[in-house]
């Protein structure tokens, strides 16, 4: 039996902006088919996987999403699966302050009304986050990288059907834990990259660490303190993982290797004009003046803006 309904969004919210990044998606989805036929995707719920597929009403002023699930669903998993999907898709973000604040922004002004509605996608949960950023990093053909995460998820995580389409949920904790990181090698990935997955999943069935507490309630230092101490997780990695929390805000860290800020300050000087051999707080502080609350959301109008643009660069190339 079919369950259905519908889950509205904070406006302004155009979600066929997130089309086009490549890295929001998986290896299983296609851009055009995604808005011809839907977005489907697994989601964790306490005691199963479900399988989703997810359609946008295409209004960025009263923006919905319409869902359906081949299983029959109760009121409480309806309820979960919606704290997942708002993290997925970010309905609950609510950046019409931003906007206003950040409306004199020489630099995020215009990218916010070149872009006006987008929210930042993400994974279901912060270890899908996780696995997903340890399995790609330092790889630069993306799309051996998302075959990689495609190949772990189906090794092991649970098997969903739909329309005859089989879709491998992302592993849980508990069925990472017991994977070699030999035969996760075998899948593509590093054998270290196997070791940093297995260590964690064994560090979360031991209870020695609580992803979900710290996804949903620690403060950002928490958080960035924590998430950093993890195997296979760097500064930037760390840093990055913030912007994917079910909250606007983010803080940025300095990390200067040679007297030169790297990471997030480094990309963020640079697209305001400025000179990251010359780390200067005052100077930082200053060109995010105008993102306090929202220095997650206004990354991401930065981060759209490089990867559109440098689609339409090739694209001219190529013509």
């Amino acid at each position: 039996m079919m369950t259905s309904w519908t889950l509205p969004s904070i406006p302004p919210h155009d979600w066929y902006i997130c089309l086009d990044i490549d890295s929001y998606f998986d290896h299983e989805h296609e851009p055009l088919r995604i808005f011809e036929e839907g977005f489907t995707r697994p989601l964790p719920l306490t005691d199963r996987d479900i399988l989703v597929s997810i359609y946008f009403n295409g209004d960025p002023e009263a923006p919905e999403f319409y869902i359906e699930c081949e299983e029959e669903l109760s009121a409480e998993e309806i309820k979960e699966a919606n704290f997942a999907l708002e993290r997925v898709l970010g309905t609950g973000l609510d950046l019409r302050p931003l906007y206003d604040q950040a409306a004199s922004d020489p630099v995020l002004q215009p990218k916010m009304e070149e872009y006006y509605g987008l929210k930042r996608m993400a994974r279901a949960s912060l270890l899908e986050d996780i696995i997903n950023r340890i399995i790609q990093m330092q790889l630069s053909h993306k799309p051996t990288a998302r075959k990689m995460v495609w190949n772990v998820r189906d090794a092991y995580g649970t098997h969903l059907t739909h329309q005859e389409t089989v879709y491998p949920a992302w592993p849980r904790a508990f069925q990472l834990a017991k994977a070699d990181p030999v035969q996760i090698r075998k899948l593509g990935p590093t054998l270290r990259k196997g070791e940093y997955l297995t260590v964690l999943a064994q560090e979360i069935v031991a209870g020695n660490i609580d992803l979900n507490h710290l996804d949903r309630h620690a403060s950002l230092k928490k958080f960035y303190q924590v998430i950093s101490t993890i195997r296979g997780i760097g500064p930037t990695t760390a840093q990055d993982l913030m912007l994917f929390r079910n909250r606007t805000d983010a803080f940025f860290p300095p990390i200067i290797k040679k007297g030169e800020e790297t990471g997030l300050r480094r990309w963020i000087l640079m697209s305001y004009g400025k000179d990251p051999a010359a780390p200067d707080e005052h100077v930082f502080e200053e060109v995010i003046r105008s993102w306090k609350g929202f220095e997650a959301a206004a990354t991401e109008f930065l981060f759209a803006d490089w990867v559109i643009s440098s689609k339409k660069k090739r694209q001219n190339r190529s013509d």
